[in-house]
């Protein structure tokens, strides 16, 4: 059990101490991961920023997830082919259904990260943080997605996730940490005395503090 987002961030960062060495950059994914990788990215005097993912539904069934468009500082579309072909998607389809993704990650970032300096993962060691993960097809999105814009390494770490899945996640990125991958598992928020929804200015608040500071630390 994590008391809040912000302890569990304390514990996850005390796992990851080992890699600030390498000036790795911290992808937070929003709104519920903010808090935990703010603590992170603050111990290992890594710069923070927004990872955004939006999945691509199919236009007649928009639950059956044709893959997801992810945005950091660059964007990157990454597709479940055999459901692409499966539901007869049109590569016009693709690029339609894409800029939709696309334009609803802006009005996010818009109201969360406006001014934020975006940071290119090319040629660093990525770490991307969530408050916990169930299914892991988020997760996954983000660390194909560092991957295709040429990250060195991408790190996934969160402080839960069920069993299953976390043996999924170890197989996906270069390293994964989770604190806490019981068989059990109800729901993230099961795991914390306080889940309270993470608001629009908190995360701004946090933002901002980290945009303060000089690159890289």
């Amino acid at each position: 059990m994590f008391e809040s987002r912000t302890e569990a961030g304390r514990r996850l960062a005390a796992r990851l101490m080992s890699f600030a060495a390498e000036k790795p950059v911290v992808y937070a994914l929003p709104r519920g991961g903010v808090p935990v990788a703010a603590e992170v990215a603050a111990a290992l005097g890594a710069p923070l920023d927004l990872i955004f993912v939006r999945k691509i539904g199919a236009p007649s069934q928009p639950e059956l997830a044709l893959g997801a468009l992810v945005e950091g500082a660059e964007s990157v579309v990454v597709w479940n082919e055999d459901i692409v072909r499966q539901a007869g998607v049109t590569k016009t389809d693709r690029e339609t259904l894409a800029a939709l993704a696309r334009a609803e990650i802006g009005r996010r970032r818009a109201v969360l990260a406006r001014s934020l300096q975006q940071i290119s993962a090319k040629d660093r060691t990525a770490i991307v943080i969530d408050d916990g993960i169930a299914t892991g097809a988020t997760a996954r999105a983000a660390v194909r997605a560092l991957r295709k814009t040429g990250a060195r390494r991408v790190i996934l770490a969160v402080p839960v996730s069920p069993r299953e899945t976390a043996e999924r996640m170890r197989r996906e990125a270069d390293v994964f940490i989770c604190l806490e991958a019981p068989a059990d598992f109800s729901g993230v928020g099961g795991f914390y005395a306080d889940f309270t929804q993470v608001p629009d200015d908190e995360v701004v608040r946090i933002l901002r503090h980290f945009d303060q500071r000089p690159a890289g630390g």
